[in-house]
C-alpha cells in the first residue's frame, strides 16, 4: 500500500458547482454519472438555543405528513409511487452549535426511464419543495391534528433516548461538558417544551425560520445547470427573501473548560458505559488532519491503543474506542466495561494518553492511520447521500476540499506534527462521564 498511488487521482466522476441563488440560499450541482438515480437534499440550518430547539425538531415531522397540494402521508406516498416508486424522508441533525432540518427526495434517473415527456429530476424538485415550503394550512396555522400526533412521537422518541445506553451517555458527556451552552442540546429538544406548540405557533415559527436559516439544495445524479433555473422559477423559493443567515461557523477555540470533571449516573443496566472528553486546541485548520491521524492512532482503529490495550489486552472493555469532533475541537473517548472495572479502565486510558505525549508510537503507526483515513475518504462517494453529506460540510470548513486533495493533505502528515498535536492535547480531560449500575 503506498499512498502516493493515490495522489493526483480524481475518485468521484462528479462535477460539483455551487450557485448563491439569492444572499444565503445556495444550490449545489453535483453531476454524477455513477449512480441511476437523482437525490435531493435540502437541509435548512439555523443557530441552537433554548427557546426554539423542540420546535425545529418538530417541524420536519409535521411537514411530511403533508402540503398544499398533497394534503395527507397518503397523499405524498400516492405521488411518490406514481414517480417509479420515489423516496422522500427528513429528520433533524445537529452540527457544532446548529440545528439543521433535513428533507431528501430520491427518484429514478430520467435517462433511465422509457421514452416520456415526463422531466422527472423536475417533477421531483417540484415535489420536494412543495413539502418544505408549501405546507398545509388550516386557519392560519399547521393542521392542529398533526401536530397533536407529532407532538406525541417527539415525546416517545425524546423518552426512548435513554433505550441506547452508549449514546445515551455520549449524550449525557455532552451536556455535563458543554452546560448552558448551545451545543448541550438535545437535538430533538424537550419534553417540557411541547405542551405550549400549536398549529398557529408552531407556523408562526416555521415562516420566521424559512426566512432566516441557512437554505442549501443539492441535487446529484445526471443534472445541469438547466436545474438553477428551475430552482430559481419555483413560485416558493421566489417567496424567499434574500438573508444574513443565523447559524454559526465553527472556530478553533476551545469553548469548554471543566479540569477533569467526574459525574456519575445510576440505572438498572450491567454493563457500564465510560465517555471522557479532551479538548483540542488547534493553531489552524490546518491542524484538523493532524489531530485526526492522532486520533486513529488512539482509539480509531482496530489496531489503535485504546482497542489493543483496553479491550484486548487488559479485557476491561466490551468496546473502546475514540472519535474527533471537528465542529466543537473535541475527542470522545467511548468504552463499554463491567462497572467494576472503572478505576482500573480510567487508569489504562490515561496510559494511553501519556504514551501518545510521550512519542510511544511509530512512523508505522502512522502509516496505518494514513490508510484507515484515505479508505474511508474513498468510500464517501460509493453513496450519493453520503457525498452530498461531505460537500455539506465543506459549507462549514469556509471552503472546498476535493477528495484528490483531501488525501494529498493527510498523506503530508509526519510523525512529528502527531507528536505536536499530542502534546497540545496532553492527559488533562475535561469531562468524565460514567454510567453505572
Amino acid at each position: 500500500y503506498n499512498i502516493d498511488d493515490f495522489l493526483g487521482k480524481d475518485w468521484s466522476a462528479m462535477e460539483y458547482k455551487v450557485k448563491e441563488i439569492k444572499q444565503g440560499i445556495k444550490v449545489h450541482l453535483i453531476n454524477n454519472d455513477k449512480f441511476k438515480t437523482n437525490l435531493i437534499a435540502v437541509f435548512l440550518t439555523t443557530e441552537l438555543n433554548r427557546e426554539n430547539v423542540t420546535k425545529n425538531a418538530i417541524i420536519p415531522a409535521i411537514l411530511r405528513r403533508g402540503s398544499e397540494n398533497m394534503p395527507t402521508q397518503e397523499a405524498i406516498s400516492r405521488e411518490m409511487e406514481e414517480m417509479y416508486g420515489a423516496s422522500f424522508n427528513c429528520g433533524v441533525d445537529k452540527r457544532g452549535d446548529n440545528q439543521i432540518l433535513k428533507f431528501y427526495m430520491e427518484t429514478i434517473n430520467d435517462n433511465f426511464l422509457p421514452d416520456s415527456s415526463e422531466n422527472m429530476l423536475g417533477k421531483s424538485i417540484d415535489k420536494i419543495l412543495e413539502i418544505i415550503f408549501n405546507p398545509l394550512v388550516k386557519n392560519n396555522g399547521f393542521c392542529d391534528e398533526y401536530v397533536e400526533q407529532e407532538k406525541e412521537n417527539l415525546k416517545q422518541i425524546i423518552n426512548g433516548k435513554i433505550d441506547n445506553k452508549a449514546s445515551y451517555a455520549m449524550e449525557r458527556c455532552i451536556e455535563e461538558m458543554y452546560k448552558n451552552q448551545p451545543f448541550a442540546l438535545y437535538k430533538f429538544g424537550y419534553i417540557d417544551d411541547l405542551d405550549v406548540l400549536n398549529g398557529t405557533n408552531l407556523y408562526e415559527y416555521y415562516n420566521q425560520l424559512i426566512q432566516n436559516c441557512k437554505i442549501d439544495i443539492f441535487v446529484s445524479g445526471i443534472v445541469d445547470d438547466s436545474v438553477y433555473d428551475k430552482i430559481i422559477d419555483n413560485a416558493k423559493i421566489e417567496l424567499l427573501k434574500p438573508r444574513v443567515p443565523d447559524f454559526v461557523m465553527p472556530s478553533l477555540a476551545v469553548t469548554a473548560n471543566n479540569n477533569g470533571q467526574v459525574v456519575t449516573e445510576s440505572m438498572d443496566i450491567t454493563q457500564g458505559k465510560l465517555v471522557l472528553s479532551l479538548n483540542v486546541g488547534l493553531d489552524s485548520e490546518d491542524q484538523q488532519y493532524d489531530v485526526m491521524i492522532y486520533n486513529s492512532i488512539l482509539g480509531g482503529t482496530a489496531s489503535s491503543k485504546l482497542f489493543q490495550n483496553v479491550r484486548e489486552k487488559a479485557s476491561l472493555a466490551y468496546s473502546a474506542g475514540s472519535n474527533f469532533m471537528r465542529a466543537k475541537n473535541t475527542i470522545f473517548i467511548s468504552c463499554g466495561i463491567e462497572i467494576k472495572n472503572y478505576e482500573r479502565a480510567l487508569d489504562i486510558i490515561r496510559q494511553q494518553l501519556v504514551q501518545m505525549v510521550d512519542g510511544d508510537f511509530s512512523d508505522q503507526d502512522v502509516a496505518v492511520a494514513k490508510k484507515s483515513l484515505v479508505d474511508s475518504i474513498r468510500t464517501i462517494d460509493d453513496e450519493q447521500d453520503t457525498e452530498v453529506l461531505y460537500l455539506f460540510g465543506q459549507e462549514f470548513s469556509g471552503g472546498f476540499m476535493g477528495f484528490s486533495e483531501y488525501i494529498d493533505r493527510v498523506s503530508r502528515v509526519t510523525r512529528g506534527d502527531v507528536l505536536a498535536v499530542a502534546k497540545k492535547i496532553g492527559t488533562d480531560m475535561d469531562t468524565i462521564f460514567f454510567l453505572k449500575g
